[in-house]
């Protein structure tokens, strides 16, 4: 990345805060006007035009001003981006996730809807695809003479529920004897490893039995659904707010879904990466050129649970995304620490 000097840099800030703000291409005279520099206008343009040919801008028709390239941007993250600390109402609507949920996959849910508000922008959080994950409890009770409940907990904080039909003849002290079983067939053992055993066998009735092996069969779904790793979203309805993509909102719609469906979203915020902010082309994935992801990892204990993100247009506030990123993920940190850790 080329060293811009000191006046090449301001000019740059000054673009992108303008950029960022108002959507449209910055010229010299605005510049001038607002932030003065002490030169005239002609030595801004000329200032302008030596930027973008050394990459830090782009001109989207001849007679426009500068929008920041992807490189600019960059760039502005790596070296000019003022620290900011998250606001006080920001951290309080924040902090209500930790009160308003303790199960990992409503925790994300909270945490993703206060994310996308607090900014506008997409949020997406997703969960680490860990053929580790190991069983902390299980238990099962009975709803109804036909039905009962199966919960199980998992060490990432992820908690499932089933319903199960009860066998024929199923009482309250065959269910009894199932939990003794479960609590020493599979407390501790990695979901990938009961996944492939036989349902443990007890000394019980053909009811106890029939409701065990049904409950293998869940913990068999719930293997192959958890360790594939799952994706919570949300906001996306501001994407079609932001002028760059208004231009074919119908596109923008097909767009979306086929990012929620596909793996290409979850493989741009979860897949290992040294940036926590990666922009525009800097992305694999050519489907996610126009956009910017701002990502931070969260815990149980010391081992990652999963990743929580922003997704917006390269022309994204980063000195307000980053910081609230980053804060989100430390609640969820130590909401999931506090619970399961």
């Amino acid at each position: 990345m080329s060293d811009l000097d000191l006046r090449k840099q301001t000019i740059l800030r000054a673009v992108i805060v303008e950029y960022v703000t108002g959507a449209e291409p910055v010229g010299s005279e605005l510049l001038v006007q607002k932030y003065g520099f002490g030169v005239k206008s002609a030595t801004i343009r000329n200032e302008l035009a030596e930027m973008a040919e050394l990459g830090y801008l782009e001109q989207p028709h001849t007679s426009a001003g500068r929008i920041p390239s992807d490189l600019g941007y960059r760039f502005f993250v790596d070296r000019l981006l003022p620290e900011k600390e998250v606001e006080q109402d920001a951290k309080q609507r924040l902090n209500q996730v930790r009160e308003d949920g303790e199960v990992l996959q409503k925790l994300l849910q909270e945490a993703t809807f206060a994310l996308s508000r607090l900014t506008h922008l997409m949020s997406v959080a997703t969960t680490v695809k860990d053929v580790g994950l190991t069983v902390r409890n299980a238990i099962v009770s009975a709803l109804s003479p036909n039905q009962a409940l199966f919960v199980l907990a998992l060490s990432n904080g992820q908690i499932e529920n089933r319903m199960i039909e009860c066998p024929v003849g199923l009482n309250l002290n065959d269910i009894g004897v199932v939990n003794e079983s479960l609590l020493t067939a599979i407390t501790g053992k990695t979901l990938r490893t009961l996944a492939r055993t036989k349902a443990a066998t007890l000394a019980g009735s053909p009811a106890a039995e029939k409701l065990l092996s049904l409950i293998w069969n869940q913990i068999r779904s719930i293997s192959r659904e958890s360790t594939q790793g799952s994706m919570v979203a949300e906001g996306e309805e501001y994407m079609f707010a932001q002028p760059e993509f208004q231009r074919d909102l119908s596109a923008l719609t097909s767009f979306l879904d086929y990012l929620k469906s596909s793996n290409v979203l979850y493989e741009a915020v979860a897949s290992p990466t040294t940036q926590p902010v990666t922009i525009g082309k800097e992305h694999k994935q050519e489907e996610l050129h126009p956009f910017s992801v701002v990502r931070q990892s969260f815990y149980v204990g010391s081992n990652e649970a999963g990743v929580i993100s922003l997704i917006g247009p390269t022309r994204m506030a980063y000195q307000a995304g980053i910081p609230l990123v980053s804060y989100t993920a430390k609640i969820l940190s130590e909401s999931l620490t506090k619970y399961f850790g």
